[in-house]
């Protein structure tokens, strides 16, 4: 800008303030601009982050949800026997027997190849008659659906699993002092209600029972080898031995998560960053052709060919 030209600016202040405005103006507008390309990529970024956080976290629950069995299970027992005896002196003519299903919305509770342990806890009362019968023997065997037998197994809560699988139970020994004492101090809460005269056994039926593949569990039976037993009610429990990467994820669930959906969402990033990469330097590069004063591109050459 020559001498006259700011001279003529000088003199006409409305021509500088128009100046400055234009300029405040134009800076405000690439300011604008730069911050909406800003916000637009972060907004980008952090879609594209949340997008790989929500896949990481559904690819790590359908893992979980197809991997992981069932780790308890329980269900009441309800025996049933026969009442048309002969004999005046006995009303029971069979054993109780109670055939419970193993299934759950159509699908076992067993998974193929995950060890279980079956356990069945009666609550029996403290009478005379459970007093005087002894020891007693539960079987139990279980069927697949076709019908066919595919385990069976005798238990008893008094022997170690090591032992025989001929096992026995019986309620545990007390002697008539201690009935009579326990009954004295507890007499308060026997006439409430609150106490009852009974005992808890827990028999263990299996230790380590695995599913057949080819012929899968659908019921058991459980058949108590004694008429004269006397039983308040029954449950069957059935709990998953865990082991390997399934004792991790059952027992350190919080940890399992963040080291599933973090070995995911890096998976996913690194998938993310080689396929842009790809994208990016795959593009045909044009070609360019030194000319003397400079670079020319294929445009040009056309143009200079001549």
């Amino acid at each position: 800008m020559d001498r006259a030209s700011f001279l003529q600016f000088g003199s006409d202040p409305f021509g500088l303030l128009s100046g400055i405005l234009t300029r405040l103006n134009n800076g405000v507008v690439a300011g604008m601009f730069r911050a909406r390309q800003k916000a637009l990529q972060g907004a980008v970024v952090l879609s594209v982050l949340g997008l790989l956080l929500w896949i990481s976290a559904f690819l790590y629950g359908s893992f979980y949800y197809s991997y992981m069995p069932m780790a308890a299970y329980s269900t009441p027992v309800y025996y049933h026997y026969r009442t048309d005896c002969d004999s005046p002196y006995s009303y029971m003519c069979s054993y109780p027997v109670a055939n419970i299903s193993l299934m759950r919305n159509g699908k076992s509770v067993l998974t193929f190849g995950q060890a279980y342990q079956i356990t069945l806890e009666l609550d029996m009362p403290d009478s005379e008659t459970n007093r005087e019968l002894g020891m007693f023997m539960i079987r139990t065997t279980c069927f697949s659906r076709a019908g066919g037998q595919v385990a069976t197994s005798a238990r008893s809560a008094r022997q170690l699993l090591s032992a025989s699988s001929s096992r026995f139970s019986m309620l545990r020994y007390q002697s008539n002092l201690l009935r009579t004492m326990t009954t004295l101090l507890s007499f308060p809460m026997l006439l409430s209600g609150v106490a009852e005269q009974k005992q808890v056994l827990g028999v263990e039926l299996f230790s380590e029972y695995k599913d057949d593949p080819y012929f899968p569990s659908a019921t058991a039976v459980i058949e108590i080898l004694s008429s004269k037993v006397q039983i308040y009610s029954s449950q069957l429990y059935i709990h998953a031995h865990f082991t390997g990467v399934r004792y991790l994820l059952y027992n350190f669930p919080v940890l399992s998560a963040v080291v599933g959906m973090s070995s995911n969402f890096i998976f996913l990033s690194i998938l993310l960053v080689f396929s842009y990469m790809r994208l990016l330097f795959g593009r045909p590069v044009q070609q360019v052709q030194v000319n003397g004063g400079g670079i020319l591109g294929n445009g040009d050459n056309r143009n200079t060919a001549t």
